[in-house]
């Protein structure tokens, strides 16, 4: 097994290398590489998830990467890289690489003709293969350099359009906003370390429940800090809409199962130094709250097609970070592996729109189901899935969030939850209706993709109605295991349906479908006259709150502005007393270098004139004179 995970890991990277220095002028081969790397790596991860499932233990193997010994008072440094193979990092293995695999596949048409097509390929087989390292990493050191990794390629392809100065500036607003974040994340894992002495995660189990606890909330709140800026959580959210700069299976990629899944991952796997803090898990939860609701609230406004996803996976990132709040780790991961296929289909299904019509706002479409009738269909599943309709697999996993918080007396999470559940049936058919159904807004003559978009919609919409049986009661009672009896903090959770909750979600989420069919299918409330009665309330919505406008004054103007005083005092002040200093020696020096003919003579002069001086001075006491 530890040679399969090497082989997972490894390929994704040996096929960047590959890209980067012997195929690059190759584009279609580029493109082969890195499929077939990623493809070989998905098969392997499920025959490693299927020996963790038949009851094969957790294996973990290191290496030591850096050994200092202890030189007197100076305490020695042992760092170690190594694989950590449990459920967990199984299943994480089997989302990304089969995730990466399909982004790849549709890829293939989507990016056909574009000059970087070469690069592209290169950068998605480096991206995959940071976070398999993540999902694999047996310490925090590992998982920081990994963490960083993931930053960098997210960097590389939000701005892959680079001459775009949008693209350019998204990209490095990802990159400055999760510096932040990780400065803290590291911050953490340092004190972790000088307290404990390991960056193990297994021998921290042991150590972190045998001390005590209170005195790990800084280094919590700090490690928290890392999956606020990386899952994009208030207030560090604002770089996950601009993400969206980049090409469409980009932001399949990292909204479905890398970049955004690594915090939530992280949580998860980092748990015990969260657990008995119920500040800090309070404060998580209620975080993820907040973010939700906020998100889905300002979903509702958008008129782009992929800032309506964006927004709609900071809402759910919201969901999951709220019941790893609430303890539930089941329920968070659950949700990331449900919401990572059926956001993927969603937004490889707005690529598709995008590919035929070369447009991203939802109000120039409309009667596409006529044009693209797959797409259509699939991106409905989707929808359905994201908005928690029974059967599909949001209804499973969502439904757990809501059950656990209305279980743990979370009575405001819980209807938060309730209510972002109708927020997000709203925004999602609000697309729906005004897309794919009523009349032609522009002129186009859209299309399907070939097959290499066709069948990543039709797989994935095939697992946005499955997955979530794998925690239901049926699968339970039929193979004896379900999501609850693999993935687990200490107790394993048996499958529970809450029928109040589920009622109460689901009708929430039928009557958001119903009142945007309303709005924008029949158009009996019209959404122009409340936009035009609610004007600055709406104008406040679709500008987030001017939080980024917020942001960029203080970047822009505080910030910058700081940093342009600092460079006049510094050059100007500071620089100029010591280099005016230097430049009045020298002039000194010019003066004084004329005296200095190069002529024997001139110097036998002022050498004999010296001479009398000294005598005069010398004599002049003796002789009656004024020097006495």
């Amino acid at each position: 097994m530890l040679g399969n995970v090497l082989a997972i890991q490894m390929l994704p990277l040996i096929a960047f290398i590959l890209i980067v220095f012997f195929t690059k002028k190759y584009k279609f081969l580029s493109a082969c590489i890195s499929l077939a790397a990623a493809a070989i790596s998905a098969l392997l991860s499920i025959i490693v998830l299927v020996n963790i499932l038949s009851g094969r233990a957790p294996v973990e193997v290191s290496i030591n990467w850096l050994d200092i010994p202890t030189m007197g008072a100076i305490k020695g440094l042992n760092i170690e890289m190594g694989l950590l193979i449990d459920p967990l990092s199984s299943l994480m293995l089997v989302i990304v690489t089969f995730v990466a695999f399909l982004v790849i596949l549709y890829s293939f048409e989507y990016m056909k003709g574009d000059e970087g097509y070469s690069r592209y390929f290169a950068y998605i087989s480096l991206f995959t293969f940071s976070m398999l390292g993540l999902v694999v990493s047996s310490n925090f050191f590992q998982i920081f350099v990994f963490w960083e990794l993931v930053g960098l390629c997210s960097y590389l392809l939000i701005g892959f359009w680079f001459h775009k100065k949008s693209a350019s500036d998204a990209s490095k607003k990802a990159f400055i906003t999760n510096r932040w974040a990780d400065f803290g994340f590291m911050i953490g894992i340092i004190l972790l370390f000088i307290k404990y002495g390991t960056f193990n995660f297994n021998e921290l189990i042991i150590l972190v429940a045998a001390n005590d606890l209170p005195s790990n909330i800084l280094i919590a709140a700090l490690i928290f800090m890392g999956p606020i800026g990386k899952s994009a959580q208030f207030p560090l959210h604002v770089w996950l809409p601009d993400a969206m700069e980049g090409p469409t299976p980009v932001s399949a990629l990292i909204h479905a199962a890398t970049m955004v899944a690594a915090g939530v991952f992280l949580i998860a796997r980092s748990f015990v130094i969260f657990e008995g803090l119920p500040h800090i898990l309070t404060a998580m939860a209620y975080i993820g709250g907040f973010t939700s609701v906020f998100a889905a609230v300002i979903a509702i406004t958008q008129d782009d097609i992929k800032k309506i996803l964006a927004f709609s996976t900071l809402s759910q990132l919201g969901y999951m970070i709220m019941a790893m709040g609430m303890g539930n780790i089941t329920a968070g991961m659950f949700h990331l592996t449900t919401h990572a296929f059926f956001k993927a289909l969603l937004f490889l299904g707005a690529g598709s729109i995008i590919h035929a019509l070369d447009n991203q706002n939802i109000f120039k479409m409309g009667g596409l189901k006529e044009y693209m009738p797959l797409t259509c269909y699939t991106f409905i599943t989707g929808s359905l899935a994201l908005s928690g309709i029974f059967p599909l697999a949001g209804f499973w996993s969502k439904d757990e969030i809501l059950s656990t918080a209305l279980k743990s007396g979370h009575t405001g999470l819980y209807i938060l939850g309730t209510f972002v559940a109708f927020l997000t049936s709203f925004y999602m058919f609000r697309m729906i209706f005004t897309a794919f159904f009523g009349k032609k807004r522009s002129d186009y003559h859209a299309h399907e993709g070939s097959i290499f978009m066709k069948l990543p919609l039709v797989l994935l919409s095939v697992l946005s109605v499955i997955t979530g049986f794998v925690n239901s009661p049926w699968f339970y009672n039929a193979f004896n295991k379900s999501f609850g009896t693999f993935i687990f903090y200490k107790e394993a959770e048996m499958p529970d349906v809450d029928i109040t909750v589920a009622a109460v979600s689901t009708f929430a989420a039928l009557f958001g479908i119903f009142l945007a069919w309303l709005m924008y299918r029949k158009e009996v409330i019209h959404a122009s006259a409340i936009k035009k009665k609610w004007k600055g309330l709406y104008n406040l919505i679709y500008n987030r709150f001017y939080i980024d406008n917020l942001y960029a004054f203080l970047f822009e103007k505080v910030m910058l502005g700081a940093g342009r005083a600092f460079d006049v005092i510094e050059h100007k002040l500071i620089d100029g007393v010591f280099d005016g200093f230097a430049k009045t020696i020298g002039f000194a020096g010019k003066k004084i270098r004329l005296i200095q003919t190069g002529y024997l003579q001139s110097y036998a002069l002022v050498m004999l004139s010296a001479v009398v001086v000294m005598a005069i001075i010398l004599c002049a006491p003796y002789l009656g004179g004024a020097f006495k």
